[in-house]
């Protein structure tokens, strides 16, 4: 059997790997190099606290490859687990943290409800009086994208797979004799399977392929701050539910802020965006997390900061799928695709190999689901 991956992020060139590891030959496809859309720009959070079952699933299962990824790749990660705190001002919300922690705790996570008082003592620079309930999950961490993005690549070729650099995917042809694969150099391949791990840029590729994909990119920005107080390497990264901000602490002191608080921020081309932070956002984005935290005051200076896309669906769920005969979908993850690309990378072999998922149960993950109205919305977005 024959493969051809598109797409040279972490989902892309971890489903190479896992194909390969089960027998398959394998040829991975990128347009430019590795990682350069949207992996080396991730902030590298790996969590389990989400508020839909399938997410959870996915990040269970991609847990138990993090947790062995340097003895199993030979490469160290820089995985830090500090955990994550997400703290709420609205009642609703809640309950709604508490529904998902029991649910969360059926799947063996060690995520719990805490109160502001205990918050405080998980993050001493938190203005606990701001929130009237918060969860926690001292398990949840992150890593670094690029280096776990290399251990994936150097096993994907050590297991075979042919890796294709600067070579950039025209179309796909679905064919009864295979897939048809064009290459913008004129070239083509025919296989048996093609993968669609083209993140944000996987709607121009299902497109040739004859198929819609409901993703679209939108610009997410981050900012590295010298804080006027230094944040302690031990604190959680810590989000504001209800605004989205966030940070966690960095080397030395600094910090990693975040959260996205336009309305409405799609990208019109994938190609043509900033991929520097844009300042007024980052004062912005500083003086929200300055508003439940006493790390940032006036005094706090921007360290530097970028900007990257998530390839984002109306319920903020992927699509993983066999969307066409031939063609297996793997994207619009809306901002968790390095956290569960372990997982998805074994759906994504399982469906080419064995013509159905069996390490997380996807067939709620079809495209088909928006337009039967059975979504159900990723509450736990940053």
């Amino acid at each position: 059997m024959n493969i051809a991956v598109v797409g040279g992020g972490i989902v892309g060139v971890a489903s190479a790997y896992e194909l390969a590891a089960r027998g398959v030959e394998v040829t991975l496809l990128e347009r430019g190099s590795l990682g350069a859309g949207s992996t080396d720009r991730a902030l590298g959070g790996i969590r389990s606290q989400f508020s839909t079952r399938v997410n959870v699933e996915f990040s269970v299962a991609s847990i138990e490859v993090w947790d062995l990824f340097e003895e199993r790749f030979g490469t160290d990660i820089d995985r830090r687990r500090t955990g994550y705190l997400f703290c709420t001002r609205d009642a609703d919300t809640a309950d709604a943290f508490a529904d998902q922690v029991a649910m969360q705790n059926e799947y063996g996570v060690s995520s719990r409800l805490v109160d502001p008082a205990e918050a405080t003592e998980l993050c001493p620079g938190l203005r606990s009086e701001e929130f009237v309930a918060a969860t926690y999950c001292p398990a949840d961490s992150f890593a670094d994208p690029h280096l776990a993005l290399q251990g994936y690549a150097g096993a994907a070729r050590e297991a075979g797979v042919e890796i294709r650099t600067n070579t950039a995917v025209s179309g796909l042809d679905p064919r009864e004799s295979g897939v048809r694969v064009g290459l913008a150099n004129g070239e083509s391949l025919t296989v048996d399977y093609a993968v669609n791990a083209a993140g944000a840029w996987a709607p121009r590729l299902a497109e040739t392929a004859g198929y819609d994909l409901p993703i679209v990119p939108h610009r997410r920005q981050t900012a590295v701050v010298d804080p006027e107080r230094p944040v302690p390497e031990s604190d959680p990264l810590v989000i504001d539910a209800d605004t989205t901000a966030h940070f966690r602490p960095e080397r030395d002191g600094r910090a990693v802020v975040g959260g996205h608080f336009a309305t409405d921020d799609p990208v019109a081309d994938a190609d043509r965006f900033s991929e520097k932070a844009d300042t007024d956002w980052a004062v912005e984005a500083v003086e929200r997390v300055g508003e439940f935290t006493d790390y940032f005051g006036p005094e706090s200076r921007l360290a530097g900061g970028w900007a990257g896309l998530y390839a984002v669906t109306p319920d903020h769920h992927a699509i993983v799928e066999e969307s066409v005969p031939g063609v297996v979908t793997a994207a619009g993850f809306s901002g968790h695709g390095f956290q569960h690309a372990p997982a998805t990378a074994k759906v994504v072999a399982e469906l080419v190999v064995d013509g159905e998922a069996s390490t997380v149960d996807v067939s709620d993950l079809d495209r088909g689901r928006f337009d039967r109205g059975e979504t159900v919305t990723e509450r736990n977005v940053a």
